[in-house]
């Protein structure tokens, strides 16, 4: 039997939403294992200016970038939808080794089969520093707070 990944699509509003909210809940975890479940054993990547293939190089790079983004944070919006298709906006916070904040802004486009999990993965993300006292995001997200947006500033 094929491994599923409810919702599956085609998405409604609110099966699309909880696809998001747990992608954000699934990130926030940051394992890399647990994460790369949710995407079929060929899933396809563009992330910034990297491209993945498959499982293996999915959790190789997540398990390098939290090596990196320390206290990673992340909130997920749904954008958009269409039948297996989902477009996210999210903004993510982390500190660098030198202790230096940030915050990542960033759209992603998403394809799933018909199984639920994502078979192409498309991220376009920009880094903006900032100051600690700054900060907006603080771990996971309250279930009160599951489908509000963040200010773009």
């Amino acid at each position: 039997m094929p491994e599923s990944r409810p919702p599956h699509p085609p998405f409604t509003l609110e099966t699309a939403r909880q696809k998001v909210q747990a992608a954000e809940d699934a990130w926030n975890t940051r394992d890399p294992h647990r994460v790369a479940l949710a995407y079929t054993e060929d899933s396809v990547w563009r992330n910034r200016d990297r491209f993945l293939t498959g499982r293996e190089e999915i959790v190789a790079f997540l398990t390098e970038k939290w090596r990196r983004e320390l206290d990673y944070a992340l909130r997920k919006s749904l954008w958009s939808f269409h039948e297996n298709r989902i477009a996210v906006r999210f903004q993510y916070e982390c500190r660098d080794t030198d202790g230096q904040w940030w915050r990542s802004y960033g759209n992603e486009l998403w394809e799933f089969d018909e199984y639920g999990l994502m078979r192409r993965r498309e991220a376009s993300i920009d880094d903006v520093a900032i100051e600690e006292s700054d900060r907006r995001v603080f771990g996971p997200r309250p279930a009160g707070e599951h489908g509000t947006d963040l200010p773009v500033r």
